[in-house]
């Protein structure tokens, strides 16, 4: 990649120049993100794999751009108008809009006004015009008359045309328009005739005005979203008098006309490019750039809160009961061991229409003690509350751990092709029980096989760009699984995928090697996996844990590559390796200075102390039991001042959603959530936190709840 776009990295990062490089290197050599941030600090500077996900963003775009800009010199050669200076100017741009600015005179036009003033021979006048300088410009216009061009105004007309598209192509005018506009334009949307009953969702922009430059990303995708339902007609305004000003002082950049006539055609000519071309295209132009924003921060919302989601707390290997609730279908009952295979389903009716509370206890009580269960999970939708409150009651289960688990995608899943190749045997049902109790006991492992707009997360998922969504949260999951690592032994396929350098593909060639010999007993028996070789072992084997494998190590996050320097540590203590993993004291005791060398300093030393001190530790807590008010069952039983607990389900620009254990959501507007100034919800909540709450008002026909924070609970 040239100097030019790793300077504009750098800028743009507040990086080094050298952290740039060797970053970009790295990414061309095929090291992954979770590596490069991981295991390679010393050559980047010690960036996170966030920064490292940005300067690959930007090497993709810059590359992209690159392609661009090879097609337009073409373009422009070939119509032989490529001078040595447009050349310089589009080989040095970085900004794709400028590079099409750049292009738009070049581009092949459809048929303009212009292009028709052109065939009937009237761009010579239009360039005497434009030198400033005609002494009698009706006697210059009448030299111009023919069979297509009957009078001097006809000519005028014309040559105002093309003078008018030449204003309009003017980089300069169109950067300087643009910015304006971004600044100072003003959003006003109205309701389309007729979509006012339609249309209700969208009844606060209705008769609606507020500055293009301050507009938020979620009123800006909502607006975006109503236009396209065509229930909003939406236009930005600006003060008209600036933009003739700006194209004005660009166009004639100070010179005089040489007669008052001159003067008048050129602002005739001013005028038309700014109303009839000018501002159409600018204003479409920063609505783009404002969805292009509002994607970004949309997006950014959407991978914080599902980051959140994966590293959601486990309860961990537990022997788990899972129910998915229900009221006439009855409740969904799975059984999984401690490794989350099924071991028995059944289905249980405690509620009404059907009421078999006693076969509900029974078969209940059967299942925890053949089964000796740990922990019971339970779905958080229909029937819920009524079936957390049954099974609280029961006497056998007064040491067992119950935990609400969000349902959000679990029909998805159990539809998926992935849960079909899992449960061939079982119906929805089944799958979609056996979902609920795997994200008990781990979150990470199950939520991965889920698409993640399907988790309820997001802000106008479905509005911004898909591309970039998918870019970045699979960043996201790639990011949260290697942080965490993946249990050789036990990791599902899809799991696998995820992990640095693995992919779908080798993802199931390590399933069906372990299935066939059993499980790994080290991280180098990896090699011994069809098509996974040198460089995928790499980037992989530290993110892959082996317990109780071969070597210690193995069930670490310290790289096979730095065995052994570890070895080193452990001999020059008189200890085996074995003796100094998790010996905190003959670990202080190590002096890293010792150990650096030419590709190890103290960033991969630290690293690697840390990870001996902690060995297959967990970065994510312990879930935690929760219990919401046993007051309310319904939005009906709300009142105003009524304090509740509640779970925080989503995170966005403008507020947080929090399930108080009824069907509707309650929100918390960021107005509502301290009483200081706070940027973002996401700086004092996180996703699934406990939290209590206050009931500001109710709107029964809207079903809408507000809420005021009273804490920040956990």
């Amino acid at each position: 990649m040239n100097t030019l776009y790793i300077n504009f990295i750098a800028d743009a990062l507040g990086k080094k120049v050298w952290q740039i490089e060797n970053c970009l290197t790295l990414l061309k050599e095929g090291a992954t993100v979770p590596f490069i941030s991981r295991y390679r600090k010393e050559a980047t500077g010690s960036l996170t794999d966030v920064e490292v996900s940005e300067i690959n963003f930007y090497y993709q775009k810059f590359l992209e751009l690159d392609k661009r800009k090879e097609a337009i010199l073409k373009s422009i050669s070939e119509q032989e108008k490529l001078t040595p200076e447009l050349e310089k100017q589009i080989i040095e741009c970085t900004d794709s809009q400028v590079l099409e600015d750049l292009y738009l005179p070049f581009r092949p036009k459809r048929r303009t006004r212009a292009g028709i003033a052109k065939e009937k021979g009237l761009e010579p006048l239009a360039q005497k015009m434009l030198t400033l300088n005609v002494p009698s410009l009706m006697a210059e216009a009448q030299q111009f008359l023919n069979d297509k061009v009957e009078t001097v105004e006809d000519a005028l007309a014309g040559a105002r045309d093309i003078i008018a598209e030449q204003i309009s192509d003017n980089v300069e005018i169109r950067q300087e328009l643009r910015k304006f506009y971004l600044k100072s334009g003003v959003v006003e949307a109205k309701v389309s005739k007729g979509k006012e009953e339609e249309g209700e969702k969208y009844e606060n922009y209705f008769n609606f005005r507020g500055n293009l430059d301050k507009m938020p990303s979620h009123r800006v995708l909502a607006i975006l979203r109503g236009e396209s339902e065509k229930v909003l007609s939406i236009k930005i305004v600006v003060d008209d008098a600036i933009p003739s000003k700006i194209i004005n002082r660009i166009f004639l950049d100070g010179k005089r006309c040489s007669s008052r006539e001159l003067y008048e055609q050129i602002v005739m000519a001013e005028e038309d490019a700014y109303t009839r071309l000018l501002h159409p295209s600018i204003e479409n132009e920063s609505f783009k750039i404002a969805k292009e924003r509002a994607d970004l921060e949309a997006v950014r919302v959407f991978g914080e809160n599902l980051k959140q989601l994966l590293l959601a707390p486990p309860v961990g290997q537990k022997r788990t009961l899972a129910i998915d609730p229900g009221f006439r279908t009855g409740c969904k009952v799975v059984v999984l061991d401690e490794n989350g295979a099924l071991q028995t389903h059944g289905v249980i009716y405690p509620h009404p229409p059907v009421n078999k509370k006693m076969e509900a206890i029974t078969l209940i009580g059967e299942y925890v003690e053949k089964y000796d269960i740990e922990v019971i999970a339970i779905g958080n939708g229909t029937a819920s509350r009524e079936t957390e409150a049954f099974i609280k009651r029961l006497p056998y289960i007064t040491d067992i751990k119950v935990y609400t688990v969000s349902e959000d995608g679990a029909s998805i899943y159990s539809a998926s092709e992935t849960a079909r190749e899992e449960f061939p045997e079982y119906d929805v049902t089944v799958r979609g029980a056996v979902s609920i109790g795997r994200r008990l006991m781990d979150p990470l492992a199950e939520l991965v096989k889920i698409d993640p707009k399907s988790l309820g997360v997001g802000q106008y998922q479905h509005d911004v760009d898909q591309t970039l969504l998918k870019e970045k949260l699979d960043d996201v999951v790639i990011n949260c699984v290697n942080n965490v690592g993946v249990n050789l032994n036990t990791a599902s396929s899809h799991l696998l995928s995820y992990v640095s350098g693995v992919g779908p593909s080798l993802a199931k060639k390590i399933v069906e090697y372990r299935n066939v010999n059993g499980a790994f007993n080290s991280r180098r028996e990896l090699k011994k996996v069809p098509r996974l070789g040198e460089k995928v072992f790499e980037q992989a084997a530290g993110f892959l844990r082996i317990r109780e494998g071969d070597n210690v190590l193995d069930n670490t996050a310290v790289h096979p590559e730095r065995y052994p320097l570890v070895e080193k540590m452990a001999m020059d203590l008189n200890l085996q390796v074995g003796e100094l993993v998790a010996n905190k004291e003959k670990i202080d005791s190590i002096r890293l200075e010792n150990y650096i060398a030419e590709d190890v300093g103290l960033p991969t030393l630290k690293d690697i102390v840390e990870e001996l001190k902690k060995p297959g530790r967990d970065p994510r807590s312990s879930a935690e039991e929760f219990e919401f008010s046993q007051e309310i069952a319904s939005i009906e039983d709300l009142k105003e001042g009524m304090q509740l607990p509640g779970i925080v389900t989503n995170i966005t620009a403008f507020g947080a959603f929090v399930d108080i254990g009824i069907k509707q959501n309650g929100l918390i507007h960021i107005s509502n959530m301290a009483d200081r100034y706070i940027k973002s919800p996401s700086d004092i909540l996180k996703l699934h936190q406990k939290v209590e709450v206050e009931v500001i008002s109710i709107d029964l026909q809207r079903q809408r709840i507000a809420l005021r924070l009273l804490n920040s609970g956990h």
